[in-house]
């Protein structure tokens, strides 16, 4: 069961009736809801400010508010009610770790007109919005909210460990009894906001089992779409620059290990995509939501916008939203257009209780088990993350180091210089090899079996064997003066050979410089 606007989907106003919940208007609920908070949150400020106890998670304040008023509270048009406020001091906590005020609570919660946003869930809830984009208030089921109550001490560990969080920030847990019905509120964050134009809408599980928006739901002017969708409309995925999709990846690793830990599963992540390069050419001003313009359209709550979630400590603590952005994250598709990104995990309040255990049991017989939403926490969170990181979030790939033209061109001289320089030496060798031989052979043959050399300038040397002469080509040079004569021929013939070696040193410089 998947509520997709639980932590805010832009929506538009409900003209055509009034829609009731619980056989409640909306109005006079929106009405009761303006009263209750701006009561308990007055009468909040009188108390001193102390650390948060274990048994402030369990506390519960009731007021009740009559119709023609009394002593406390001011008198109204709506029938009477009982309004329940969940540990008041620890959302009191956590509203100030975000660095929300007191006044700006209240202005935006009771002094501006809430707006009601469509629905696309299966949940039936109502959804409001506060004019300023801030807050999304909405009603939950008895489990959900006993659920929450129950989360808090290690929801209060977590946002002290890390604020920094795709996670649901709650600010306030609200129960309203009239006529023996309870109707049951919680106050989160705006993940979209109203004044950025989202033109695509996803609702990301990680599962395939009849995970496309329904036909009704297409046929919406903004629809949300499901992970069967997003893999047919965006088959590359989405491109982000490296340090921002390590950060992404290490904020979903860390929520999705918090969730598994409190056993929680079937949770979504909600995604919205604003393509620049087509707002452009609609001629789309961002920046521009409701309200009566009193106060600056920007979010002023610490660490809520999707920029701020996703930074790790290295980062500066603030983060410049402006109204360009909204704190959207920057991407590209694989087209190279240009994209903000805007997302948060919603739907946190399921457990894997005995009746979703029954129901996965129950899937799993008659589909493939492994594919549909309701999974055990470890397996979802694995296979959620697995989809985020293949197919949905893409790391843009540094472009590679390459020698310039010149460079290779110099290590190609270079290696062919050398190559030259050994060859040229290696047939000046030869050359020499075969002449002393030929010498050797032919002082060999006038000595007419004589064992001295009588006739030569060295009688005192002992003639060599030619196995002497087959040898290193390197002694050729000293040798051969035992048996030739040491004439202008044997000048000049050292004389190239000199000449060559310079002629080689130089090339091989030359070669050596130019790489350099």
């Amino acid at each position: 069961m998947s509520t997709t606007t639980e932590n805010g989907i832009g929506g538009s106003w409900s003209t055509s009736r009034e829609k009731t919940y619980k056989k409640t208007t909306s109005s006079a609920l929106k009405g009761a809801i303006q009263l209750g908070i701006g009561y308990t949150v007055g009468n909040l400020t009188s108390k001193p400010d102390r650390d948060v106890l274990m048994q402030d998670f369990y506390v519960v304040e009731s007021v009740f508010l009559p119709s023609e008023g009394s002593n406390l509270t001011p008198a109204h048009h709506y029938p009477d009610f009982r309004f329940k406020t969940y540990a008041p001091l620890a959302f009191r906590y956590f509203r100030d770790l975000f660095g929300i005020k007191p006044d700006d609570y209240l202005y935006s919660l009771v002094n501006e007109p809430l707006i009601e946003l469509a629905n696309p869930g299966a949940s039936g809830s109502l959804f409001y919005l506060t004019s300023d984009d801030e807050f999304i208030i909405k009603t939950v089921q008895h489990k959900e909210a006993k659920f929450l109550q129950r989360l808090l001490p290690g929801y209060y560990m977590n946002l002290n460990q890390n604020p920094r969080t795709l996670l649901p920030k709650f600010y306030g847990l609200y129960c309203i009894q009239s006529g023996g019905i309870n109707i049951r509120l919680v106050v989160m964050n705006n993940v979209l906001p109203r004044s950025v134009k989202m033109h695509y809408k996803y609702d990301l599980k990680g599962s395939t089992y009849k995970r496309r928006a329904s036909r009704k739901e297409r046929e919406k002017g903004c629809p949300t779409y499901k992970d069967l969708d997003f893999q047919d409309m965006h088959e590359e995925g989405l491109y982000f620059d490296a340090e921002t999709y390590n950060n992404l990846m290490k904020t979903l690793q860390r929520d999705c290990r918090v969730l598994e830990s409190f056993k929680i599963m079937d949770y979504s992540l909600l995604l919205g995509v604003h393509v620049l390069d087509q707002s452009h050419r609609e001629g789309g001003e961002q920046g521009q939501a409701g309200g009566d313009g009193r106060r600056p359209v920007c979010q002023r709550v610490l660490y809520s916008t999707a920029m701020e979630s996703i930074q790790g400590d290295g980062k500066a603590a603030e983060v410049l939203t402006t109204d360009d952005t909204m704190g959207g994250i920057p991407a590209k598709t694989h087209k190279d257009e240009k994209l903000l990104i805007f997302l948060g995990l919603i739907d946190i309040l399921q457990s894997y209780r005995f009746i979703k255990k029954l129901e996965h049991s129950w899937k799993a017989l008659v589909y493939d088990g492994d594919s549909v939403s309701v999974h055990r926490p470890g397996f979802y969170a694995s296979r959620f993350l697995k989809f985020m990181n293949t197919r949905v979030f893409r790391k843009t790939q540094p472009i590679r180091y390459s020698p310039s033209k010149r460079t290779r061109n110099s290590i190609q001289a270079l290696k062919s210089s050398s190559q030259e320089i050994l060859s040229s030496q290696a047939d000046e060798r030869n050359k020499e090899d075969r002449r002393d031989r030929l010498g050797g052979a032919r002082s060999l043959a006038s000595l007419d079996g004589q064992a001295v050399f009588g006739s030569y300038l060295r009688p005192d040397l002992v003639p060599a064997s030619l196995s002497f002469y087959g040898g290193s080509s390197m002694g050729t040079i000293s040798t051969s003066s035992i048996f030739v004569n040491v004439d202008n021929q044997t000048e000049e013939r050292y004389a190239v050979r000199l000449l060559s070696i310079l002629l080689l040193l130089v090339v091989f410089i030359k070669g050596l410089c130019r790489f350099i």
